[in-house]
């Protein structure tokens, strides 16, 4: 139904979707997430054709939006965030609008406007002014007018920020239903909201893609250690010595203590081993009597977390690195844990600056004294062009006095 290959935005230098690619099929319900500002919202308005993508390809029901973009818009209801509306219209109004944009053909347009009302549950309300109703109400009224068309896709953009948790209910229903019928792609910061709508979830984070999964396969996958939740009436308080008695423990911790004068304990192992059973066994023996034992459950927002921490690694790796790379140069070995070591280093710089300064002081003045006999034989060599010239204007003169001297002869 979607194809994303390799699809890149740009802002001048600033990189908001870097080379990701994903495909969502005819009839999945998908989650989009990641953190503020990891391009989920730059990603949507790229397949919706809003803004087009600097590289890289994107196909709505085999209509690519850039070369085709009417055929392909005709397939998408988008709701975008924030939800844009035109207050002084009713939602009646706005959604016969809507589906005058969307080309609905006029004899089939006013059935089609009131069906969808009735399926956003805006019958009661089809005549109000758009300003005058309810943060949830609006929603309703935003995601009729993505619906009204009946398009393939349906993509909602943060559909349940800022409602109370019936509204977040109600829409979540709505959109349960909505995916029997279309392919919906929904972005959201609720991860449970994801995990409870979505067959399958894309988390980017940073313009890139870290995971396309469905939700139970990355909560098992990001898994490192299975967690148990015990509650128990120790008198002898031989929860302290559990760990002797089951080897595969790796930690029991205290977590309160309970009004009823029992205690709460968290029994950790590694991923793979599942105590229960022993547990059961064991603890009666030691005189522990077990009021609540209960085996924690990873989430997708502990996976979420842990993806999105170990993508931010390795960015930051490659940078620690070079930085590394650039100290060793700059302190040529020394350990700059090491406070004597740097500080020796430092004295040594100085020293090493002090004979290059006195260095390049001696090369100076040698220079300067050379200048200063180039400069001396510069005179003597005027000096002795102008005792030539003196020699040659005194042969001159006697030539001149000669001369009087032939013509005396002459006569």
């Amino acid at each position: 139904m979607i194809e994303v290959k390799n699809v890149t935005k740009k802002y001048g230098s600033t990189i908001a979707v870097d080379n990701i690619s994903f495909d969502v099929k005819d009839g999945e319900v998908v989650g989009f997430l990641g953190p503020n500002g990891a391009g989920k919202s730059t990603t949507m308005n790229m397949i919706t054709g809003f803004i087009e993508p600097t590289q890289g390809q994107i196909i709505v029901n085999g209509n690519d939006i850039s070369k085709k973009p009417r055929k392909a818009k005709k397939d998408i209801g988008y709701m975008p965030e924030n939800v844009p509306l035109y207050y002084e219209l009713t939602p009646k109004e706005f959604v016969t609008y809507m589906a005058e944009l969307k080309l609905v053909k006029k004899a089939e347009r006013k059935e089609e406007v009131q069906k969808v009302i009735n399926e956003m549950g805006l019958a009661e309300v089809q005549n109000k002014l758009i300003r005058n109703l309810s943060r949830g109400f609006k929603q309703r009224v935003s995601m009729a007018g993505a619906l009204v068309g009946n398009p393939d896709v349906i993509i909602l953009d943060e559909p349940t920020v800022g409602l109370d948790p019936k509204q977040i209910t109600e829409i979540r229903n709505l959109i349960k239903e909505l995916g029997k019928k279309h392919t919906v792609i929904l972005s959201t910061h609720i991860l449970s909201e994801a995990s409870q709508i979505c067959e399958k979830v894309v988390i980017i984070n940073k313009g890139k893609i870290i995971a396309v999964d469905t939700p139970e396969n990355l909560e098992k996958a990001t898994k490192e250690k299975n967690s148990i939740s015990l509650i128990v009436e120790d008198p002898k308080c031989n929860m302290e010595k559990l760990k002797e008695k089951i080897t595969q423990i790796d930690s029991v911790d205290f977590v309160r203590d309970c009004e009823d004068g029992t205690k709460q304990y968290i029994v950790t192992t590694s991923a793979d081993i599942d105590l229960r059973k022993k547990l059961f066994e064991i603890l009666p023996k030691e005189e522990i009597v077990i009021f609540e034992l209960k085996k924690t459950e990873n989430t997708l927002e502990d996976a979420f977390i842990k993806l999105i921490d170990a993508n931010k690694q390795e960015i930051e790796e490659p940078k620690d690195k070079t930085n590394k790379i650039e100290q060793g140069n700059e302190e040529k070995g020394t350990n700059p844990n090491n406070g004597e070591g740097s500080t020796n280093n430092e004295k040594e710089n100085l020293v090493n600056a002090t004979k290059e300064n006195s260095s390049l002081k001696d090369e100076t003045e040698e220079e300067s004294k050379e200048n200063n006999n180039e400069s001396e034989n510069i005179e003597d060599e005027i000096k002795e062009n102008d005792n030539g010239k003196e020699s040659i204007e005194d042969e001159a003169k006697k030539n001149d006095n000669k001369k009087p001297d032939a013509k005396e002869e002459k006569k």
